[in-house]
Order: C-alpha cells, then structure tokens, then sequence
C-alpha cells in the first residue's frame, strides 16, 4: 500500500516546512551521488559509534540521507502523504521540532537494539514514522488516498488513517521478529517502531488548539 495524502483535509496554509524538509533530502541526496561512499562513511549514523560517543551528530545528518532512489522517492511519497495536515495541526515551528525529535528518538531506538552494530544507518524512515504516529492520534478517522496493488493491478481506495498506519505498524513488528529470527536485514525496522511510538506519545504536546476541535 502507498499513502497519496488526505482525502478528507486540506491545510490551511502553505505546508513550507514540510516542503524545506522534502528539499533538503534531495539536495542530500544530490551530494551523496556526487560525494560517493566517503560521504555516506562520514554522515550515516553507526550505532556503535553513538553507544561510544562518537560522531552523535550524525544522528541528525543521517536522517536526512538515503541508500537509493526507491529509498528517498518512497520516504518522500509518505512523508508528502501526512506531514502537510500534521504541520497544519502544530504550526511550523513545533512541527520542525517534533520531526527532528522523532528521527532523534528513532535513531536511539535502533542504537538500543544494536549498539554494537558498525553498519550505517540512514534515511527519514524514522523521523517520518513520528509523523504518522502524530497524524493517526490527531487525525485518526481521516480517508487516506492509498494505491493498493493486488499481484498486477492497483487500485485507489479510501482507508482510515487509524487502520491505515496501524497496519503498517504491525508489519514493521513482524519485520522486526523475522529480521531478529534472521540475524539479517538491511531495513532499521526498530527505528520505525521507535519513530511512531514517539509520535504516538507526544504529538498532542505539539498540537495547536484548533487542531483539537478540527478533528472527525
């Protein structure tokens, strides 16, 4: 299933920071492309640097890179499908605030599962997942404009954003246990996790007062 956006709202002003945080991502990306692996070597996050104390900047530099095109296109098509109602709902500023949060808490969420681990960790996967998380307790009954595919064929339908992102939650659970199961995976399926729960949590804290009386 791919999230296309709100069918139900609109905002009510120009979604700015989600768009900056879009751009920033591409520019990223453009300099990865161009830079190669001594970029990605030098930025990505690796948990067993920040269980050390090394290199803890890289806990925001890394989630704002991606591993390929599908990585950065998919994160972007998520984070286009729910950031502009969710910043509408909190205000530029706090909106900013409660994104770099969330991909802070995602990033510490996979180091706790791994902290030994010396393999880099980047994309907005994370941070993102926060954003879900704080739309579905926002916005729980909004129609979300999903392409779903059966084998060949795709179709548009209308789910809840409760069902919708609980779902996908469930999966990255079961994810987590096969990968677990596995020893391998090149997915942070617990940086997911960590991302939405943060969001889950925390999202009314950021909440403007209309956004409350706005929901249906």
């Amino acid at each position: 299933m791919m999230p296309l956006g709100d069918d139900t709202r609109h905002p009510s002003r120009i979604p700015v920071v989600t768009t900056a945080i879009i751009a920033v991502n591409a520019v990223v990306f453009l300099l990865e492309l161009l830079s190669g692996d001594a970029f990605i070597a030098r930025w990505a996050m690796v948990p067993h640097d920040i269980s050390s104390g090394h290199h803890l900047e890289t806990i925001l530099t890394g989630m704002f890179m991606h591993a390929s095109w599908s990585h950065i296109i998919g994160n972007m098509i998520f984070l286009w499908a729910f950031g502009p109602e969710l910043e509408d709902a909190m205000g530029g500023t706090g909106y900013l605030v409660f994104y770099l949060l969330g991909g802070v808490a995602a990033a510490f969420a996979q180091v706790a599962l791994d902290p030994g681990s010396t393999v880099p960790n980047l994309g907005a996967s994370g941070a993102i997942a926060a954003v879900m998380g704080g739309f579905m307790v926002t916005y729980p009954r909004d129609r979300i404009r999903t392409l779903v595919f059966f084998g060949y064929f795709v179709d548009v339908a209308f789910i809840p954003a409760a069902l919708l992102i609980g779902v996908w939650f469930l999966t990255q659970l079961v994810s987590l246990g096969t990968v677990a199961e596995s020893d391998t995976g090149g997915v942070a399926y617990m940086a997911h996790i960590g991302g939405l729960l943060f969001g889950v949590v925390t999202a009314r804290l950021f909440e403007w007062p209309h956004a409350r009386l706005d929901q249906s």
